[in-house]
């Protein structure tokens, strides 16, 4: 059984950075689509970031509207490791937030939280005003 952890998460004023971390056990990264997502008390988990690199490092990489220019996902095949950088960040960030991963065989890229089979347990992370 494998296990994603991830790890970054904490309390920051408006403005600040975060990089959050998730370091995968028992899966290869490279042959799964990685996303990040998150969720807010009384809201539904919504995506923030997926990539799909096809066994590299860079490749294709989708956002929400919301983080757009102030987040980037990455990932580090060699670590096994998904990335978020988060920068600008504002109350609204305010969630927690999961990695995630869809293995490709069998599946093709999506950006809906439904779509993705394997979870961590989240990081929680806070922006105050």
């Amino acid at each position: 059984q494998g296990q994603l952890v991830e790890s970054g998460g904490g309390s920051v004023q408006v403005g600040g950075s975060l990089r959050l971390s998730c370091a995968a056990s028992g899966y290869t990264i490279s042959r799964y689509y990685m996303g990040w997502f998150r969720q807010a008390p009384g809201k539904e988990r919504e995506g923030v970031a997926t990539i799909y690199t096809r066994g590299g490092n860079t490749g294709y990489a989708a956002y929400a509207d919301s983080v757009k220019g102030r987040f980037t996902i990455s990932q580090d095949n060699a670590k096994n490791t998904l990335y978020l950088q988060m920068n600008s960040l504002k109350p609204e960030d305010t969630a927690m937030y999961y990695c995630a991963a869809k293995p490709y065989y069998g599946g093709s890229y999506s950006t809906s939280f439904r779509d993705y089979n394997y979870w961590g347990q989240g990081t929680q992370v806070t922006v105050s005003s």
